[in-house]
């Protein structure tokens, strides 16, 4: 069965892709790529001699299923304290999607990231707790990712009380060489290393706060959908 998701509103937008709630689950997400961002567009964004590799190296889909697969098979079930399951693929009527878990909280609403966690609350006390937790676990299981982006982040909360921080993309190696194969000592240094940015890009954000507007778009859910440019060419009117 084919999803309609054209109808629909999305949750959230990304750099590449648009995020909806599943018609048929509401504890799960579908992800699909932006209509008005074609893989072609992305690859002519990246400079020689990235800009002449395959359209699918572009899928951030595909990538992050392959991804998802295989950190699953290494750490296992210990992996999802800090990261959303990935469900595999389903075809929609804007392409294929790629299902993932829905981080929400004990009250039912998706919960918010971390980017807009800190800009309505500032550093408190909890949440330096909650980021202390998810710093200790990549370090002690050197999770490899990329940078740990404050909007890909999401503070789930159980109450008024947080439960955890769950990283919802940015996970893999970005080297061709998967991390599992360098030594420990390299794939903790590297883990220390998205620690200390995460950290500073929190330090970065708190310098922000009261100076103005929300910083971008990423972040922040749409609670009345997209703006009306994105709305036409995603044909959610």
């Amino acid at each position: 069965m084919t999803l309609q998701l054209k109808k629909l509103k999305p949750f959230a937008q990304g750099g590449n892709r648009l995020c909806f709630v599943h018609p048929q689950n509401p504890e799960r997400c579908i992800k699909v790529r932006r209509p008005d961002f074609t893989l072609a567009d992305c690859r002519r964004k990246k400079g020689f001699p990235k800009n002449l590799r395959p359209l699918s190296y572009f899928d951030d889909n595909r990538e992050e299923f392959r991804v998802m697969v295989g950190l699953e098979r290494s750490y296992g079930e210990s992996l999802f304290q800090h990261a959303s399951r990935c469900y595999g693929f389903e075809a929609s009527d804007m392409g294929k999607g790629l299902v993932s878990e829905l981080i929400k909280d004990r009250n039912g609403r998706i919960s918010q990231t971390l980017k807009k966690y800190i800009w309505d609350y500032g550093m408190t006390g909890a949440v330096q707790e909650a980021v202390r937790s998810l710093a200790d676990f990549w370090l002690t299981e050197c999770i490899p990712s990329r940078d740990l982006l404050l909007h890909n982040i999401v503070v789930q909360m159980s109450g008024e009380q947080i439960k955890r921080l769950v990283v919802i993309d940015g996970l893999g190696s970005s080297g061709l060489v998967s991390s599992r194969m360098f030594p420990p000592l390299f794939l903790r240094r590297k883990a220390q290393r998205r620690v200390d940015n995460l950290y500073n890009r929190i330090d970065l954000l708190l310098s922000q706060r009261g100076s103005g507007d929300f910083p971008g778009f990423h972040g922040e859910l749409f609670h009345d959908g997209l703006p009306e440019a994105m709305t036409k060419a995603a044909g959610t009117e």
